[in-house]
């Protein structure tokens, strides 16, 4: 007689442990299933269905709506050397300006350093998840209906849409921090300001600036397209290209975009050797 088969308990917990795994496995079958079924309704409802097949037509329809695009307007070339600095300037300004809104949210948003709790916290909390939850040509229409058409509707939607990662990783970084540091600075009579700035912000300044330096790649993305609802930059040639029907200038504008985020990779590269 085995050990089991001997010990009653033993048996039934071996019993039990084997129907928790086949009910288990049967959740996740019909889970499974459950999810392929609306993956390929929402396949049906959102592409199949939603679809203009007719206006697409052939394979040859295609390409010939490609081919206007193949080639470029040399000519353009040297009206875009202002908007792609301007582009560039709209992710570095957005970027700085939207880093100085960080400092207050992440504070706040860093439960072990919030001045209180149950105010300061769930406020900044508020703050991040508006930021991210709102995409960044909305902040730009908002904005260009408050301070007008032009670059400056981009750097303050750029700004206000980096305050949601930036703040939300930094005050994570600041909740996962070592206390000892902190314990020691308050151990001889330290500040909370001399503990910010001695204890925790060495311990999150790598982070920082690699988050940083992501959220600017990410931002001379956004300032490139931000454009096209009056904001300044490529996009907004990118507009005007397309509304005269300038194909071969709509390709140059995406080749310029192309060398704008190609530069900004080499950049970010360089500072994250350097410093990081």
């Amino acid at each position: 007689m085995t050990g089991l088969s001997a010990n009653p308990a033993l048996s039934r917990v071996a019993d039990r442990v084997q129907e928790d795994r086949r009910r288990s496995r049967y959740i996740s079958g019909a889970l499974t299933v459950a999810l392929t079924i609306m993956v390929a309704w929402s396949v049906d409802v959102t592409v199949i269905q939603d679809t203009d097949w007719e206006r697409i037509g052939s394979v040859a329809n295609v390409w010939e709506a490609t081919s206007h695009f193949i080639g470029l307007d040399l000519e353009l070339f040297p009206d875009l050397l202002v908007p792609a600095i301007e582009t560039l300037l709209i992710a570095c300004l957005g970027t700085a300006f939207g880093l100085i809104l960080c400092i207050p949210a992440a504070w706040f948003g860093a439960m072990n350093i919030t001045p209180y709790p149950p105010i300061t916290y769930p406020l900044a909390r508020l703050m991040m998840t508006l930021s991210r939850s709102i995409h960044e040509i909305v902040w730009a229409l908002f904005f260009v209906a408050v301070v007008g058409l032009g670059a400056m509707a981009g750097v303050l939607a750029i700004a206000v849409r980096s305050v949601g990662f930036i703040a939300k990783m930094t005050a994570e970084a600041i909740e996962d921090i070592d206390y000892g540091p902190v314990e020691a600075i308050r151990a001889v009579g330290g500040s909370n300001f001399q503990v910010i700035v001695y204890a925790i912000l060495p311990q999150v300044l790598p982070q920082i600036v690699s988050v940083v330096i992501f959220e600017w790649e990410i931002n001379i993305r956004r300032s490139a397209i931000l454009g096209l609802v009056g904001a300044g930059g490529l996009g907004l040639v990118f507009f005007r290209q397309m509304n005269t029907f300038n194909y071969h200038g709509v390709t140059s504008v995406i080749v310029a975009i192309l060398i704008i985020i190609l530069l900004g990779e080499a950049i970010s590269y360089f500072i994250r050797r350097r410093m990081i």
